[in-house]
């Protein structure tokens, strides 16, 4: 019989990680290619309201809501894009932005929004070559996360709309397709509107991709691998696979499932013939496969296998779909906590958004390996994703690096809408090994705590179930735990232990007792890194551990609670890093949390370090707060001991402080009053020295630190290094004060792409980018001369006060017949520092032929048409600050019926300016900046310089992948 106090869920989890994951030009497999589409995009700011700033799209007399290709301005194939900046993907333009008092407190004060409009609308733009080989396979665009409100064409086609900047959209583009040539990709991006509550950024800042598959194959999502039964040397899998036939034929197949070790090796098969399907029909299969002796995953060991996945239509293979899994037991028991391959298993975990700092929500792969590393360097083994579906690739390091996650929708509801999200949520993560728990909501205060909020969890777990029932469902729940949603899920979230009044947790298990539970959110402490004294006029918070208010707990008091009750599972850390927006208890000019146990670089703050000390494995000592206190001779100071010794005694200036006894779970305090020199303390285990630690008072800063994460990274265009910034003094000692300004240079195979501190007021950019101003050719007037080669009415300051507005007139063949020449005249301005950039003119033929003056100098003549465009880089010894002219002399177009139209844009100027030199000041000693790979082997190097100081530099090897 079972145990009702035990919720079960023994399983063989996968994840959906395709094995042809190449690049174009090196993809292996003509059945399924996942091409890389992320290189070489446009881009250029629309506007929410003024069409003609939003290129004027959706303006034609059919609209693309209207009819099929009609996708007009920016969203037409052949609109003219090449004054657009250019860029690679992922991209996030928010954090590119400046920072303004009027813009979100919750979104960090970047500047976009409804407040913004000229920097809230987002156009993308593409061109790919998809080859005539290709026809009659299938062709899908696929985008892993936009934010947000993204609408998307291919050449000239509308896709759809998806609203949700946090939810991966993938179209069937396989009729619309070019073979053999050109085809344009556009996406409107709209961010005026926020989803959540803290920063969420802007744009494309996920990849895209370009699958390529046989009619007959596996959709996106179409495997789940579960367990039967899992003994001590078998394990009986069920795997289940979806086949859709996109032909115009009846398909007789077979599938045939193999299973491989981290090696390679084969090591379970099962075979499914004597399927079928009708065109255009989806059917699921399953098959029964027994693995000997299998390697369980586990947040210390966490092995992965394969699953090849083989269709063939006779002997032919038409598909292979490979998913990477991790086989391992799961089991939330509601009186003893969290079962990890039968084994207890403590939940460490933290919450975390998805941003870091200088790239904001735009982050490299490799990004996500080096935060989840950090958070295991103090002991984390959970991860809750707050408060929406996160990434592909952190679910890709968790499961790789061994952190589980609770995996969490954006909206809770029960509509197709909020369903849909959540059913394709699960699809898409359900074969992770890390993902442990499906979240459905968090603190819904309208519905948390009554009848509503428990029929609409009692739904959305109910149709979660119809999906995986593998898995747990939980909640966040902020209080009202004695009725509404922590009455429906199978797993109760606290948010905040003293939200449930006196016994806290403890009553709600003695009323619910069947329930498993644990804290989703505790902790909301505010620590600024290396501050130690409260400066409200500075908005900082000091680092030690204290709680926020009354009605909270610190760090340690909800560690102590959930590490002393077998019922909990455990708990998640509001939050692990410090994230941009929501800078409570502050506002303007704070643009970041404080809540972090590292801020938004990964730098430890020094609640890691008790982290370190009670999660960890590893001895730890560690003491805070630094010893360079001038100014405060002879006046107390609080000195903390973080240590899972049995004892520390502190020492100053060798002499002892006393020796105190470590209580499980906590820290120890002394009052020292200062004094420059050596703090020091030693640690004992059974009454044995076993470490010390010492915190010196440093000198001035004299030279730069430069430490990187990595000596060598791949050459490969997405690789990145991080270092580490921060100044010595002449004894070498890192200087933990320092605040100086940091200036840097890159050479070599590599770029700059992100900066920080960790400063939580910090307004300083966070990148440093050539700008890509546009100046629309506009105004035009004209006049009807005898010849292009006539020049009276292309020469400089000429008065044109009294000449027609340009195209007044219809360029019908009667038009034609009377007029040989037209002179075409407008004005543009320039900035004072023009000389500093690169002017381009991008020309659209406005006649069969023509001649261009800028400022009375001829810059070409009499070329012919071109309906691609024509370049042209400016001199600039020809141009000045202020207002210039452009005169275009041409034989003028004609359309040939009266519903036909010409071309009246000659196009844009463009001005590039070279970014500025990166920089940034310190913030308590130290910075951050991020290198990533362009792509070629050889040498990077970063150096590093400031006034006063020695300079630094650091190579790295960018090799071969």
């Amino acid at each position: 019989m079972k145990n009702p106090n035990t919720i079960p869920f023994l399983l063989f989890i996968s994840f959906s990680f395709s094995f042809s994951v190449f690049s174009q030009s090196t993809s292996n497999s003509r059945n399924r290619e996942h091409i890389s589409i992320d290189k070489n995009w446009v881009f250029a700011f629309g506007h929410p309201f003024d069409t003609a700033k939003d290129f004027n799209t959706g303006t034609g007399y059919f609209s693309y809501l209207a009819k099929t290709t009609y996708g007009d301005g920016a969203a037409a194939t052949d609109f003219d894009d090449r004054s657009w900046r250019k860029l690679d993907l992922p991209h996030d333009w928010a954090v590119e932005q400046g920072f303004s008092e009027k813009a979100s407190y919750s979104h960090g004060f970047k500047n976009i929004g409804r407040l913004f409009p000229e920097a809230s609308i987002g156009w993308y733009r593409k061109k790919i070559t998809i080859p005539e080989e290709d026809l009659g396979r299938r062709i899908h665009i696929a985008f892993d996360g936009v934010f947000r409100n993204s609408t998307v064409w291919f050449n000239g086609h509308y896709l759809g709309n998806n609203p949700s900047g946090y939810l991966g959209f993938e179209y069937d583009v396989t009729d619309y397709v070019n073979y053999g040539g050109e085809n344009t990709i556009a996406v409107r991006v709209d961010a005026m509107m926020e989803e959540g509550w803290f920063y969420e950024g802007a744009g494309i800042y996920r990849h895209v991709w370009l699958n390529k598959t046989s009619s007959l194959h596996v959709p996106a999502d179409g495997t789940f691998v579960s367990t039967t039964k899992l003994n001590e040397n078998t394990g009986e899998l069920t795997s289940k696979v979806s086949v859709i036939n996109e032909g115009s034929k009846f398909q007789n197949f077979k599938i045939i499932q193999t299973v491989y070790d981290n090696t390679g090796k084969s090591i379970a098969t099962a075979t499914i013939d004597n399927l079928n399907l009708r065109p255009m029909e989806t059917k699921e299969f399953s098959a029964e496969l027994a693995v000997t002796n299998p390697i369980l995953w586990s947040v210390d060991n966490p092995y992965l296998h394969k699953m090849v996945t083989n269709i063939y239509v006779g002997t032919e293979l038409v598909d292979t779909h490979t998913t990477t899994f991790g086989i391992r037991t799961l089991r939330f028991d509601a009186n003893e906590g969290f079962f990890l391959n039968g084994k207890h298993l403590k939940i460490k975990g933290t919450n975390n958004h998805q941003d870091h700092a200088g790239v904001g929500v735009a982050m490299p792969d490799g990004l996500q390996d080096f935060r989840i590393a950090i958070l295991k360097s103090f002991g984390s083994n959970a991860y809750r994703c707050s408060h929406n579906p996160p990434t592909p690739e952190l679910l890709d390091a968790c499961d790789r690096l061994g952190m589980v996650v609770i995996d969490e929708t954006r909206l809770m509801g029960i509509t197709n809408v909020q369903l849909g999200e959540l059913k394709r949520m699960m699809l898409r993560d359900r074969n992770h090994p890390s993902i442990i728990s499906w979240s459905i909501a968090n603190e819904e205060w309208g519905v948390e705590g009554n009848i509503i909020g428990t029929r609409m969890a009692r739904t959305m777990q109910d149709f979660a179930k119809t999906i995986d029932t593998t898995r747990g469902i939980t909640a966040g729940i902020s209080g009202n735990w004695d009725n509404g949603i922590a009455t429906a899920v199978d797993v109760v979230g606290y948010n905040y232990i003293k939200h449930g009044g006196k016994e806290t947790t403890d009553k709600h298990h003695r009323e619910f007792p069947n329930l498993a539970s644990w804290g989703t959110e505790e902790g909301s402490t505010f620590a600024t890194r290396g501050i130690y004294f409260e400066d409200n006029e500075k908005q900082y918070k000091p680092a030690y551990d204290f709680p926020q208010s009354a009605n909270a707990h610190s760090i340690e008091q909800g560690w102590k609670h959930y590490d002393s009750r077998a019922y909990l599972a455990g708990m998640f850390i509001w939050t692990g890093f410090d994230y941009r927006g929501e800078p409570t208890p502050y506002v303007w000019p704070a643009t970041g949390s404080y809540f972090g146990m590292v801020d938004q670089c990964g730098f430890y703050k020094d609640d890691a370090w008790y982290l370190k000390a009670w999660w960890g494995s590893e001895p730890v000592l560690h003491l805070l707060p630094h010893w360079n206190w001038n100014g405060k001779e002879g006046q107390p100071i609080d000195v903390w001991a973080y240590s899972n010794c049995d004892e520390v005694e502190l020492f100053l200036n060798k002499k002892s402080l006393g020796k105190k006894a470590m209580e499980k779970n906590g820290h120890l305090e002394w009052k020292v009053n200062y004094a420059p020199g050596t703090l020091e303390a030693i640690g004992f285990k059974n009454g044995k020295k076993t470490l010390t630690e010492t915190v010196k008072t440093t000198f001035d800063a004299v030279a730069i630190g430069l430490q990187s994460n990595t000596k060598t990274i791949k050459a490969n265009n997405v690789d990145i290094a991080m270092i580490n910034v921060d100044t010595k003094d002449k004894s070498g000692l890192q200087v933990p004060i320092s605040e100086n300004e940091i200036a840097f240079i890159i050479s070599g195979p590599g770029k700059i792409i992100g900066i920080g501190n960790g400063k939580p007021t910090s307004v300083e950019p966070d990148q440093f980018l050539e700008t890509n101003a546009v100046i629309n050719i506009s105004n035009l007037k004209e006049k009807i001369v005898n010849s292009i080669s006539e020049t009276a009415e292309t020469v400089d300051n000429l008065d044109v006060s009294n000449w027609d507005k340009a195209f007044k007139d219809s360029r019908d063949t009667i038009f034609g017949k009377k007029t040989k020449a037209v002179v075409y005249r407008t004005d543009f301005d320039l900035p004072e520092n023009f000389k500093e950039t690169k002017i381009n003119l991008f020309y659209n033929s406005i006649g069969q032929s023509q001649s261009i003056y800028i400022n009375g100098k001829l810059i070409a003549n009499a070329i012919p048409e071109n309906k691609k465009g024509d370049t042209f880089v400016l001199d600039k010894s020809n141009l000045r600050a202020g207002k210039n002219t452009i005169a275009i002399v041409a034989v003028p177009l004609i359309y040939r019926y009266k519903w036909g139209t010409v071309n009246t844009n000659p196009g844009t100027i463009q001005i590039l300016t070279p970014a500025p030199a990166w920089k940034r000041t310190l913030f308590s000693g130290l910075a951050q900046v991020i290198v990533q790979s362009t792509g070629e082997t050889g040498e990077i190097t970063l150096t590093a310089t400031s006034n006063g100081l020695k300079k630094a530099e650091i190579k790295i090897n960018a090799t071969k992948p």
